[in-house]
């Protein structure tokens, strides 16, 4: 650009220098030629006028010095007046020393060759042109040189803005090229042809190329035109509609199947530019989050609380069971994805929102949970009586999820709690015993007004929770035994640490007694009981005593019947003696009423010795002193035994008497004569509450190592009142027997008792009236028969 600036100073210079030189020649020709002077200047004038208007200014010096210079020289250097010798162009207000000294080699240079000569000179921020070219005026022989000064400062300023420009946009392209080649994604240029032109570090990378030449030489695509439109479509696309034209395709990269969005970008008559971005982790993330979100909503359709999502536009996407079944909207209605305003005027037609006078504005008001950051929280009251706890909580997609519990049965069982801590308290300010409540760290939690005053402890003392091991230093002085107070801290700690319960008794200096527990409860704490037993443990004492009393008197009272049972046999023996000889005639024969009266006599006689012999085995029963002898007694044996002895007595009665003895019914070790005697009171017990026709079954079988002996009968039976006489009489002796006693049975079946538990077996009785009665023997069988 430069050489062309120069090329058309020159050009202009040179017509400026031919207008000079007619210029000057027509002056001097009309110096000689007077009569043509008025047409010459006219003429030196146009060439003038011509000259000023170039866009050079001339300056013609002369061998010795003296210059002719065009005006606009001296106001381009600044000088005040139009130089007349080249000395002028010198100075502060001319040119620079160093210019000045150049330029005049530059003059002489010309003059000494006769060539051009051309240079540049720059003053402050203006530069100038210079081409000296040698000038012969006619008519003169020396030799003058004519300068042609071009100001050029706009021309170089505008060069050289253009340097900086080139300069810039090379920075930036080697910039743009080095980020090309940066980046980790792969980036590509297509030329006109829309073959591949450049390509990036990471584009090679990706398809394992060699290097970027041999890509772009053998023309390897990053995606593969198997997967949708060919890349040289694409970008043909994108260049045929001047749009970015974007796709998502896979490419294999490393091996590795990815997802890749892929765009192709239009440049002008440049071509195409692309490049592709890895979007195989968002992909995947995608895929995570809709099996997040989906796990999400299989979870909350399994929540007990209603959960209702809106989308950004306030659309519902989703809700649950619970939702539709706490608001009684149908599933098809819901379906239809209702605004959210539709969702609460369909909840205020089923009442299952709060009343509001102003529905619009209690709306408007809840429609703004959408515009929030945080999550709100609110308790509605709906008709009915139906608690809800509402939670919206907004959503990062300018989405609302609404959750709805319903918490009528939990506010029913806190406000029953709260009665019950209530009651609790008062009750435990009532209760007779002192209670403290330990904490698993020791510390006294709780207590009654009982526990305060029974110790004098302040309120302010017990309100700062002490521990046990301090408590007891301060209840220690109070005991009659104060290491006692170690005692209560151990089992508070056994209690709560080791889960066992303990007791024990104290006893205070002033007299009085007091029994204590520790209690585990199930929340990890000790119960701590204190019970005042001062009167019990008095009374206890007297009973005591009294019972002592009493098993002396009981004792002594059964050795006289002991004694009189056995006194009474030698008059009843006599009497028994003399009626049968009245009987058997000794005496003379007998009147048929006399033998009446002896035979009444001798069963009277023989009731009593029974009755007498009954009360003496149930007395010594009871003190341990019945004799016995214990042997191997088949039990097969001992019941027919038994049944035998009772047939006759059947036959008089009018009774049935059926046996089912089982032949091996085992070995037991016994009396003989004292379990055949039981036997033998529980048939005749039997027989006699049974009405003739009536029927008697006597059973015996071995079972669970025990020998089983059953005595039933189809008679009147009893009632719970007559069975609990029965068994009264189980609990009581001979001497405490009672007339009514013998009316009710007589002493046979607490006898039998008594008998058979001393064979460490047991007698069951079980009766119904109408129904009959049973009674149940089971003795132990032999370790020989248990073990066979």
């Amino acid at each position: 650009m430069m050489g062309d600036v120069s090329f058309g100073g020159v050009l202009l210079a040179s017509l400026a220098g031919l207008w000079l030189a007619l210029a000057i020649g027509a002056t001097w020709f009309g110096l000689r030629k007077a009569a043509q002077a008025q047409a010459v200047i006219g003429e030196s004038r146009a060439i003038g006028t011509l000259l000023s208007g170039a866009p050079a200014a001339p300056l013609l010096i002369y061998p010795g010095g003296a210059v002719d210079a065009d005006p606009r020289i001296a106001a381009w250097l600044g000088l005040e007046r139009n130089p007349r010798t080249l000395e002028q162009l010198d100075g502060p207000t001319g040119l620079p020393e160093g210019d000045f000294r150049r330029l005049a080699e530059m003059i002489e240079a010309t003059r000494a060759s006769a060539r051009p000569v051309q240079m540049t000179l720059s003053r402050g921020e203006r530069v100038f042109s210079i081409r000296a070219e040698p000038y012969s005026v006619e008519e003169d022989g020396r030799r003058a040189v004519l300068l042609w000064v071009h100001d050029v400062s706009d021309m170089q300023h505008a060069i050289a803005r253009l340097d900086q420009q080139v300069a810039r946009m090379r920075r930036a392209l080697d910039s743009l090229s080095a980020l090309i080649e940066a980046a980790p994604f792969p980036m590509w240029h297509r030329g006109p042809d829309l073959d591949l032109a450049l390509v990036n570090g990471a584009y090679v990378n990706a398809i394992d190329g060699p290097d970027a030449e041999q890509v772009v030489k053998q023309g390897m695509e990053l995606i593969e035109s198997g997967n949708g439109p060919s890349p040289r479509l694409c970008a043909a696309e994108a260049r045929a509609t001047n749009q970015i034209v974007l796709r998502s395709a896979p490419a294999i990269i490393g091996g590795e199947r990815r997802m890749m969005r892929v765009a192709d970008v239009p440049i002008g008559e440049a071509g195409v530019a692309g490049y592709a971005i890895d979007i195989q982790d968002l992909e995947d993330a995608r895929a995570e989050l809709g099996d997040f979100v989906r796990a999400q909503r299989d979870m909350f359709d399994r929540l007990s609380a209603g959960v209702a999502q809106f989308a950004a536009d306030r659309t519902l996407v989703f809700y649950n069971r619970q939702f539709m079944r706490l608001f009684a909207i149908e599933t098809d209605w819901l379906a239809e994805q209702p605004e959210f305003d539709r969702v609460l005027e369909r909840m205020r037609d089923a009442q299952r929102v709060p009343e509001s006078r102003d529905f619009p504005n209690w709306k408007a008001e809840r429609r703004r949970w959408f515009s929030t950051t945080e999550a709100v929280e609110e308790n509605w009251l709906i008709p009915g009586g139906t608690h809800l706890r509402v939670v919206a909580q907004p959503l990062p997609d300018r989405g609302l999820l609404l959750i709805f519990e319903d918490r009528t049965e939990h506010l029913q069982l806190a406000s029953a709690r709260d009665t019950l801590v209530r009651v609790r308290t008062a009750t435990f300010d009532s209760l007779f015993e002192a209670i403290g409540v330990f904490a698993a760290d020791g510390r006294l939690n709780l207590w009654n007004s009982r526990f305060r005053d029974i110790w004098n402890l302040p309120d302010e003392d017990l309100a700062r929770q002490p521990r046990v091991d301090v408590l007891v230093q301060a209840i220690a002085p109070q005991l009659l035994d104060p290491s006692r107070a170690g005692a209560i801290r151990d089992i508070v700690r056994v209690a709560t640490l080791e889960r066992q319960q303990r007791s024990g008794r104290i006893s205070l200096v002033d007299g009085r007694h007091f029994e204590f527990a520790a209690v585990p409860l199930p929340d990890g704490n000790a119960l701590f009981t204190l019970l005042d037993i001062t009167a019990s443990r008095g009374i206890e004492e007297a009973l005591r005593d009294r019972n002592e009393a009493l098993e002396e008197a009981n004792r002594l009272k059964n050795s006289f019947v002991a004694n009189m049972s056995y006194e009474l046999r030698v008059p009843l023996t006599s009497i028994a003696g003399f009626a049968e000889m009245l009987a058997n005639g000794y005496a003379g024969e007998l009147s048929e009423t006399a033998r009446d009266y002896v035979a009444a006599i001798l069963g009277g006689v023989s009731q009593l010795t029974n009755l007498t012999s009954d009360v003496l085995d149930l007395t010594q029963s009871a003190v341990g002193t019945l004799p016995m002898t214990m042997e191997p007694l088949a039990v097969s044996d001992l019941v027919q035994a038994a049944v035998d002895h009772a047939r006759e007595r059947v036959q008089d009665a009018g009774l049935a008497l059926s046996a089912e003895i089982e032949p091996d019914g085992g070995t037991i070790a016994g009396d003989r004569r004292r379990l055949l005697q039981a036997l033998e009171h529980l048939l005749g017990n039997a027989l006699t509450f049974t009405p003739p026709g009536g029927r008697v079954l006597v059973r015996s079988r071995r079972i669970d190592g025990m020998a089983e002996v059953i005595v039933s009968d189809n008679g009147q039976g009893m009632s719970p009142k007559q069975r609990e006489a029965i068994f009264d009489r189980f609990n009581r002796s001979a001497a405490d027997a009672t007339p009514e006693d013998a009316i009710a049975g007589g002493l046979g079946v607490p006898l039998a008792r008594h008998l058979v538990e001393a064979h460490d077996g047991t007698l069951e009785l079980l009766s119904e009236v109408g129904r009959g009665t049973s009674v149940i023997v089971r003795i132990p069988l032999s370790t020989s028969e248990v073990v066979a």
